[in-house]
C-alpha cells in the first residue's frame, strides 16, 4: 500500500472511512447494529483514514445514527412491499448480507469499476439474503444512467432508491438534475437521502477540508430549502428524522451535544445553525 500518498484519494476511499465506523460500531456490546463485514471492507487504508479524521470519536454518533435511520427506513419499506431496492453510489454498504431481506427482494448495487471490484473480491464466498446485483456506472454520465433507470423501472413495482453518502458530493444542480432522472420511471416510489443545512456544510468543510480538498471531494449541497428542495424535482417529504434528536433517543450523544438537542429546531427551511437529517422522500412534487 502507497504510505506516501493521500489517505483519501478519491470519493470511493470515503467508502472505507464510513465501514470504520460500522466495524467500531459492531465492536460495542451495546450495538444499534451489527455490521460482521465492516472492518474487513475498510481494510487498512480504512482505518488508517479514520485515524487521521479530527474529532473521529467525537463524530462517531453522527456516522452511526445514519446508518441506524437508513436500516430503519429500508427495512420498514420491503415490508411495506418494496419489491426492489437500488443503491447509489453503494460502496462498500453490506445491507444485503446484513439486514434481515426477503430473497425474493432485487437489490442493484450501482457504483464506479474500482470500489464494486473491491467489494467482490473482499466478500467472495459470502452469500445475500436476497437477489443482488452489481452495476458499474458512472452516475455523472447521464445518458448511461437514464437508460438504468428506465430499465429498472420496469423491473419492480414499487421501488426504493438509496442514496447514501452520494449528495453531499454533487453541487445543487446535479442534485437537482439526478432527482428529476429518478422522478421519471412511474415504479420509482420512494428515496432516502439526507440532507444537511449550509450552516453545518460550511462546519464540516472548514474541520476536513484539507483531506477532502486533496481527494478532489468537497462536500458541495447544503440546501437552504432543506428536504423541499427535492419538492420542484418530483419529490416531496414524507419523513424526515432529525440526526440530532434520533442520536439523543439513542443515547449516544455528550452531555454538550444533548444539550444542544434540546434547542428547538425545524425539518424545513435551514440556515446557519448545523442541522441533519434523514429523509424518506415520495414521488410527487410541483
Amino acid at each position: 500500500m502507497d504510505q506516501t500518498g493521500p489517505l483519501i484519494r478519491n470519493v470511493s476511499d470515503t467508502a472505507r472511512w464510513a465501514a470504520m465506523y460500522r466495524a467500531r460500531e459492531t465492536d460495542r456490546k451495546d450495538a444499534l447494529f451489527r455490521d460482521p463485514f465492516a472492518r474487513r471492507l475498510a481494510g487498512e487504508r480504512g482505518e488508517r483514514i479514520w485515524r487521521s479524521m479530527p474529532g473521529r470519536e467525537r463524530n462517531d454518533w453522527t456516522w452511526v445514527t445514519r446508518t441506524y435511520l437508513y436500516d430503519r427506513f429500508i427495512t420498514g419499506e420491503v415490508a411495506q412491499g418494496a419489491d426492489l431496492v437500488v443503491n447509489l453510489a453503494a460502496g462498500l454498504d453490506a445491507r444485503p448480507y446484513r439486514l434481515p431481506l426477503p430473497p425474493s427482494l432485487q437489490w442493484i448495487e450501482v457504483d464506479l469499476p474500482g470500489i464494486l471490484d473491491d467489494k467482490e473480491s473482499l466478500l467472495r464466498g459470502e452469500t445475500p439474503a436476497c437477489r443482488l446485483e452489481r452495476v458499474r456506472l458512472d452516475l455523472a454520465d447521464v445518458t448511461a444512467r437514464r437508460a438504468l433507470f428506465e430499465s429498472l423501472g420496469r423491473r419492480g413495482r414499487r421501488v426504493l432508491i438509496i442514496a447514501e453518502g452520494l449528495l453531499i458530493y454533487l453541487p445543487p444542480e446535479g442534485v437537482a438534475a439526478l432527482a428529476r432522472d429518478l422522478a421519471v420511471p412511474p415504479s420509482f416510489q420512494r428515496w432516502v437521502l439526507e440532507v444537511v443545512s449550509p450552516g453545518l456544510l460550511r462546519m464540516m468543510m472548514k474541520q476536513l477540508w484539507r483531506a477532502l480538498d486533496v481527494a478532489s471531494a468537497p462536500f458541495l449541497f447544503g440546501p437552504a430549502e432543506g428536504p423541499a428542495f427535492f419538492v420542484p424535482h418530483g419529490w416531496r417529504p414524507a419523513e424526515v428524522r432529525s440526526m440530532l434528536r434520533t442520536a439523543r433517543g439513542l443515547g449516544r450523544l455528550s452531555l454538550m451535544m444533548r444539550l444542544l438537542s434540546l434547542l428547538p429546531e425545524s425539518n424545513d427551511r435551514q440556515g446557519s445553525r448545523p442541522w441533519s437529517g434523514v429523509c424518506l422522500m415520495a414521488r410527487g412534487g410541483t
